[in-house]
């Protein structure tokens, strides 16, 4: 069964950020967080009635607000602007809506309990299958690059071979004549020294 949701702020960057999920795990994971910040003292549980209210009526969506400041959180916020508009009206009609119910109406509160945490799912999985797609791009674009790789090293392989069989079959070449040049010295020497005996005796 779906989990009650609570509702968790940090900050992260230029923003405030805040969320209703069911546990710290959750929160973090949607934040993209890398490391704990319940652990670290950068996160907590939000108390704050509004943020509360706005939290629960988008659950499992992260809003935001400029850091530092006490505007109403919204899923897109600016810094440089004022937020305006109708968005942070609704989010404070809403809160009101919900002090003022909670007291009395409980089992209200259990079925607005079970659609927060209904739309939190939803919002999971929305996100879980983004993530999925995201990665299957990715795994594609790695598969992509290691068969261009493959391809490039399989022909420097092959020119490298080609380049060791004309190398060795060049030296070879070399050694034969290396050979060549050894004998026709050493036929040169006997046949000078048999002239030069030769001439010699003619002279002599």
């Amino acid at each position: 069964m779906a989990k009650k949701l609570k509702t968790y702020q940090t900050s992260l960057g230029f923003f405030d950020l805040a969320i209703a999920a069911p546990s710290m795990k959750a929160a973090l994971e949607a934040w993209g967080a890398d490391s704990n910040l319940f652990h670290q003292g950068a996160a907590k549980e939000g108390l704050d009635p509004n943020v509360i209210a706005a939290t629960m009526a988008k659950p499992g969506v992260v809003l935001r607000r400029p850091v530092g400041t006490d505007r109403p959180f919204s899923e897109h916020a600016e810094l440089p602007t004022d937020l305006g508009g109708g968005g942070p009206t609704k989010v404070v009609r809403k809160s009101k809506g919900l002090k003022a119910k909670q007291p009395s109406s409980r089992p209200v509160d259990k079925v607005a309990e079970r659609k927060a945490a209904f739309d939190y799912e939803r919002e999971r999985r929305s996100r879980e299958l983004e993530r999925a797609k995201e990665e299957a791009a990715r795994q594609k674009e790695r598969e992509r690059r290691q068969q261009a790789v493959g391809k490039a090293q399989t022909a420097l392989d092959k020119a490298e071979q080609e380049h060791a069989k004309r190398a060795a079959a060049i030296q070879a070449e070399a050694d034969a004549l290396e050979k060549r040049s050894q004998a026709e010295k050493a036929r040169w020497d006997k046949e000078k020294k048999r002239l030069e005996a030769a001439l010699r005796r003619a002279g002599g």
